[in-house]
């Protein structure tokens, strides 16, 4: 089996065949990473760059090492030390690269759909690590993984995304994905936090107190607070915010039932969520951590169009 598209712009243009693919692959490579030895030849005659325009831990270094578990040569690019920062242009700066004879891209950028501008004019097959406000599709695929691996199957899973939707790129991938496998997809923080156009345009609920929220479903994730996104004040402090939408252990100790606790990160403990509950057994946030290198293995792996070696 293959992809459907040469490229992962987002979720959006994936079909759930796809989806399904790639969740199947990741629990493959998710078997080579437990071996003694974790690398395999697979795409040893792959150059893939680096092209990080934002700064960016966990998905740089869960990239970093998923190409270095394949065997591939990657190339770091870091825009604030490189001729970016003298000036040079997107399409400049890639060309330059793909001189190098470089076969894919891994991006992350500021501006939504800079990773497709770049698909349009570039033979490299492009990997969408993050742009802007628009889709962040490894963190949604990893995320449905962990959710497959501790709960079983996504279809009629109830799943909770609790914070700032306005601004998250990994809300709105992770809505494209659970409606495409069947899951029922709600919503919940404070009203200007939460576009107007999302109920009736994605289908999915929305719910202002947290409590009742979190009765609904099985599973939350919990979303970071982008402060560096929001151009004027939304809400009026993070004291305020924690008490009203933060995720404590009294508020799920409160519940009739035991939900399943994931936070894409980093984690601002105190403000979305108390450490109590961040470090608790119903938490499967270092498994989403463990779990992306698996899912950016079977991403690249598939892109790459490669034969199981």
């Amino acid at each position: 089996m293959q992809l459907s598209t040469k490229h992962l712009l987002g979720i959006k243009d994936l079909s759930a065949e796809d989806i399904s693919l790639i969740l199947a692959t990741a629990s493959q490579f998710k078997e080579v990473l437990q071996r003694p030895v974790k690398k395999v030849p697979s795409l040893r005659d792959i150059t893939i760059v680096n092209l990080f325009y934002e700064n960016s831990t966990r998905t740089r270094i869960s990239f970093e090492l998923a190409e270095k578990r394949l065997s591939a040569d990657s190339i770091n690019f870091s825009a604030s030390a490189s001729s970016v920062s003298k000036g040079e242009t997107l399409l400049d700066t890639v060309n330059n690269i793909l001189s190098m004879k470089v076969d894919m891209v891994v991006m992350r950028h500021s501006a939504s759909g800079a990773p497709h501008f770049l698909a349009k004019h570039i033979p490299a097959a492009i990997v969408n690590a993050g742009d802007g406000i628009n889709e962040h599709p490894t963190q949604a695929l990893l995320d449905a993984f962990s959710i497959q691996e501790k709960i079983g199957s996504l279809e009629g899973k109830k799943v909770l995304l609790i914070g700032d939707i306005m601004h998250s790129r990994v809300a709105l991938s992770n809505i494209y994905l659970l409606k495409k496998m069947g899951a029922e997809v709600m919503v919940a923080g404070p009203p200007t936090l939460i576009p107007t156009y999302i109920k009736e345009a994605l289908q999915v609920k929305v719910e202002y107190n947290l409590k009742k929220a979190l009765q609904w479903c099985d599973v939350a994730n919990v979303l970071r607070i982008q402060l560096e996104r929001q151009n004027q004040v939304l809400f009026s402090s993070l004291r305020e915010y924690n008490l009203a939408y933060g995720v404590s252990k009294k508020l799920l100790d409160g519940l009739q039932k035991e939900i399943v606790i994931m936070h894409p990160g980093p984690i601002n403990r105190g403000v979305e969520i108390d450490s109590d509950v961040a470090d608790s057994s119903q938490s499967i946030i270092l498994q989403q951590v463990e779990n992306g290198v698996a899912v950016r293995m079977a991403v690249l792996y598939l892109l790459a169009g490669k034969k199981a070696e």
